[in-house]
């Protein structure tokens, strides 16, 4: 297959339609594979936390919240690492628009190997620190009890899935969104069908409750892994790298973290506002209660925010490209239109997850009436809020495809230290309004970011790319041949 045809099929969407295409319909195209890839990662937690929840009642509430207060931990200790990913996403896209595949895929290797590095490290990091942070944010000691024994075990696994998230992103950066969908399908089907033998002792397997969940995640990671290092071998879907792609190379690896340095200070120092906020809820009266709530209706959150990570990600690759093909005015129309469109898709998603909130929570934990009660109560107050997470979301993907990171930084520090953070604790504790105060201080904090978010698009210029300017690489790659696009071209309907 000659290589120009074999890179149309293998991207979700081809190089002109990111440049010129229908804006939404272009989003959609790129945008679907990653809200259904999404969807499964989050079907991840949310098969652990339906089948923990159907332990005995002596053991359900303790394993769900302890399920809870692990993921900060995680999310904490691996953030740092994780955000450097935008530096590759950033270059990817840009050299993509560009016209400089192999640039492209070097970009795309270095990303990938510093990857590899960073979840040897936290992998370490984590089985020996995760214990000590979980006993900081709970005074209940079998909720500790079961976040230990989830969180050392993910941690082991913790180079697959850098390796896994590292590959889906590079991918995405080039336009191909549907083959880490298809790996992300396979393995979280495995992920569901192994859970439910794992946790209870089914068939061959020994009764493992928490650590049954963990086990059944790292094998699955570690599929998704190999899977993900087999197709970038064998280079069938666009971009190719090989083993020797892979070695250490310090010019890259600066100008990735150079990039995705403002990024990962944002992501973990969000994490660790998190980290926080987890120890202000474990602090409240019903703290089990609490957490076992704001646990389940945090993943049922999650799963409104589906089409929200892939409209993101899409987002910033079609910025990438737009800036990396100097268009400016096609990059603004992006943002613009895509931080609209996920606005009203939240309106519509969180009016109807309120409507079958006490529903949903009966089915998770139905023996647990104070769980659900409390669960209803933290799904009034703050489902309200999440459209403007929308806007939050629309903005800061406009600059990570820019590859400019550290207004993100901002907004992501300001969100927590400066508004969640503070504003749960004064209403929770100063106020003495317990766990709905707590509600009520995270309401009121997505709805100031968002203002906070407007006000960074439209005072700060994002339109200039990171990449090295090469007039005659478009050239070298098509081996001459003059590119199947118009310099300029006009601009598109929506």
């Amino acid at each position: 297959m000659p290589d120009r045809l074999e890179e149309t099929v293998a991207r979700t969407a081809s190089r002109r339609e990111i440049l010129e295409g229908p804006i939404i319909r272009t989003m959609f195209k790129l945008a679907w594979p990653l809200m259904i890839s999404s969807l499964l990662h989050y079907l991840y937690n949310m098969a652990d936390t339906f089948w923990v929840g159907h332990l005995p009642v002596s053991e359900n509430a303790s394993a769900v919240a302890g399920l809870q207060i692990a993921g900060p931990v995680i999310f904490f200790l691996m953030a740092f690492a994780f955000g450097f990913n935008s530096g590759g996403l950033a270059l990817v896209s840009q050299y993509m628009g560009a016209h400089r595949k192999k640039e492209a895929n070097t970009a795309a290797a270095k990303t990938l190997s510093l990857s590899i590095v960073f979840g040897l490290f936290i992998m370490v990091t984590g089985v020996i620190f995760s214990p000590a942070l979980l006993r900081l944010l709970t005074s209940d000691p079998a909720v500790a009890r079961a976040g230990t024994v989830y969180t050392r075990i993910i941690f082991i696994g913790m180079p697959f899935e850098f390796v896994a998230v590292a590959y889906a992103q590079v991918m995405a950066a080039y336009g191909d969104t549907i083959t880490p969908m298809l790996v992300n399908l396979t393995t979280v089907l495995i992920n569901i069908v192994l859970d439910p033998f794992m946790i209870f002792g089914w068939g061959p397997f020994a009764r493992m409750t928490v650590a049954g969940a963990a086990v059944a995640t790292i094998v699955c990671q570690a599929i998704a892994a190999v899977i993900s290092l087999v197709i970038l071998f064998r280079g069938r879907h666009g971009l190719r790298v090989s083993w020797r792609d892979l070695l250490p190379d310090w010019f890259w690896y600066r100008r990735i973290l150079k990039i995705g340095l403002p990024a990962s200070i944002g992501v973990s120092g969000t994490s660790f506002g998190f980290l926080v906020l987890m120890g202000i809820i474990g602090r409240v009266p019903n703290a089990t209660v609490a957490l076992s709530a704001y646990g389940i209706g945090d993943r049922f959150i999650n799963i409104s925010f589906v089409a929200i990570d892939g409209l993101s990600l899409a987002i910033s690759t079609m910025v990438g490209h737009a800036l990396g093909g100097d268009l400016r005015k096609r990059a603004n129309s992006v943002v613009w239109t895509g931080t609209a469109l996920m606005f009203g898709m939240l309106v519509g998603e969180g009016t109807l997850l309120r409507v079958f909130t006490p529903w949903l929570f009966r089915a998770f934990i139905p023996t647990q009436p104070a769980i659900i009660n409390e669960g209803i109560l933290f799904m009034s107050l703050f489902l309200p809020s999440i459209p403007f997470f929308g806007i939050v979301n629309g903005v800061q993907s406009a600059f990570q495809g820019s590859g400019h990171n550290t207004p993100p930084m901002i907004m992501q520090l300001v969100r927590l230290w400066g508004l969640r953070v503070p504003l749960s604790w004064f209403f929770g504790f100063a106020l003495h309004m317990g766990s709905r105060g707590i509600w009520t201080g995270m309401l009121i904090s997505n709805v100031l970011a968002a203002v906070l978010a407007l006000v960074f698009l439209t005072t700060v210029d994002w339109h200039h790319k990171v990449i090295e300017r090469s007039p005659s690489a478009a050239g070298e790659v098509f081996g001459g041949e003059t590119p199947d696009l118009l310099p300029v071209p006009a601009e598109p309907q929506v």
